[in-house]
């Protein structure tokens, strides 16, 4: 058997246990930002044929963190161009404004204001603050995924709190 079939088994069953493991938090993602079980698993495939026709190119050490982020702008993109619809309270969502920004002003301004925000803060804040905010998930299932105590969780949302209300002010 050749090196390079060899490598590619490999790089497979690394995908295939990535699936098994992190396909339920996938879905689970885009379930929450498509509000429709069909797209979302649409969108979960997708996120993980993207993974694997780009795997070279990423930097897979944070495996979670990186398919999450693959998720939520795989997801954001289906909303933004229009291919999927949400109706109800979730079309004034925060998020939905974000994604659906048309004028460049407005764009940049969000963009802004999540660069400061998060910039000033650990790397980790904004995969916890997304887990515990948009995602919905209690503290202890946030401190599992990102693998911190419930304390440390806890103290990072109260300084993103706090850093967004001093950026409001400003």
């Amino acid at each position: 058997m050749s090196e390079k079939v060899a490598g590619d088994r490999a790089q497979f069953a690394d995908t295939e246990a990535l699936f098994r493991k992190y396909g339920p938090m996938v879905l689970r993602r885009c379930n929450h930002l498509l509000v429709d079980a069909d797209a979302a698993a649409d969108a979960a495939q997708e996120v993980f044929v993207k993974f694997i026709e780009n795997r070279h190119r990423l930097d897979v050490k944070y495996p979670s963190s990186l398919l999450f982020t693959i998720a939520t702008n795989h997801c954001l993109n289906l909303i933004r161009d229009g291919k999927i619809r949400r109706t109800g309270a979730d079309r004034d969502s925060f998020l939905e404004r974000i994604a659906c920004a048309n004028d460049i002003e407005e764009r940049q301004g969000h963009r802004d204001m999540l660069r400061k925000l998060f910039g000033r803060s650990p790397k980790s804040s904004r995969a916890i603050a997304i887990l515990y905010y948009v995602d919905g998930m209690t503290l202890e299932e946030t401190a599992r995924e990102v693998k911190m105590s419930v304390s440390g969780v806890r103290k990072r949302l109260t300084a993103l709190r706090q850093t967004l209300a001093e950026l409001e002010e400003l």
